[in-house]
């Protein structure tokens, strides 16, 4: 029995340090070009070409001229734009992705099951598939000018957020549904339901949906290059860092792209570091409330 015992041990830790090899190789693969890029926004190297991995001397000239020298891209304006359109979408896609996940999940009515089908058909094609239509379409409304860009940009990024509601709703699915029939027993609308049991029970899903939410229109290139087009003074980070890279600018302006790539993180990971803490409460907070 002990030699059973400890050959079996012997495969485990075997199997497990292959795994942790596999893992560990994999990571330094993902990390490699993540590395390079912030290592790359502290070059005095200007090209897109280095002598060596490491920088030969690092300075943070890259990360200054980002917002001093606004001639060519101003990446303050920028980052000011992708801020505010990245906040309003994040804002009105999570009410809209949460409002229909909870009707999908506690509500019964006529066509309920056909909507959920073709919700489902249309996230089989990617959004960018729209993207000539939705353009004449703002135009037409007068939204393709101006400051109304933003606008314009709010509306596409959060107009159809309310399809893709499957995860949410199968995290309402796990909440018991006696909550809600004892609720409606005391007296409370389905909104005082929606707002006081089970949005304090799904704090691990807001998050998540908040995350997702806030990330789509702070890394969207696609819809943000046809609509903001020429008018440089509504552009976002992505379409300005894809500026940096054009023939005439990434000779000078490639180092400079690499720190604002450093930059644009941040925001993301900052978010992500003060949510985070909410994935652990799930049950606990709304149960003492």
């Amino acid at each position: 029995m002990k030699n059973i015992s400890s050959s079996a041990k012997v495969r485990r830790f075997l199997g497990n340090s292959i795994v942790h090899i596999l893992l560990a190789a994999l990571a330094i693969v993902w990390l490699f070009p993540v590395f390079w890029v912030v290592m790359k926004s502290f070059s005095t190297d200007i090209g897109i070409y280095s002598k060596s991995f490491f920088p030969e001397e690092f300075t943070l000239a890259n990360y200054m001229r980002l917002f001093t020298d606004t001639t060519v891209l101003n990446f303050p304006q920028m980052f000011k734009n992708t801020f505010i359109v990245a906040i309003f979408s994040c804002l009105v896609s999570t009410f809209m992705v949460l409002a229909v996940s909870f009707c999908m999940s506690r509500l019964r009515f006529k066509m309920r099951k056909n909507y959920m089908n073709m919700a489902m058909i249309l996230t089989l094609f990617p959004g960018f598939m729209s993207m000539v239509a939705v353009y004449y379409i703002l135009k037409s409304l007068g939204l393709s000018e101006g400051s109304m860009i933003r606008v314009a940009l709010v509306m596409v990024y959060s107009g159809g957020a309310g399809i893709g509601f499957y995860v949410a709703k199968g995290f309402f699915d796990t909440i018991p549904k006696a909550l809600d029939e004892a609720a409606l027993i005391d007296g409370a609308t389905r909104w005082q339901i929606f707002t006081k049991i089970t949005m304090p029970l799904s704090k691990p899903i807001i998050v998540y949906t908040v995350l997702t939410s806030f990330m789509g229109p702070w890394t969207d290139f696609i819809f943000a290059k046809v609509i903001c087009r020429a008018n440089a003074d509504y552009f976002t980070v992505s379409v300005g860092l894809w500026r940096m890279l054009e023939k005439e600018y990434i000779a000078k302006w490639f180092t400079s792209f690499a720190a604002g790539a450093v930059l644009i993180s941040i925001p993301i990971s900052i978010l992500f570091i003060v949510t985070q803490k909410f994935y652990a409460d799930g049950m606990s907070g709304a149960v003492k409330g």
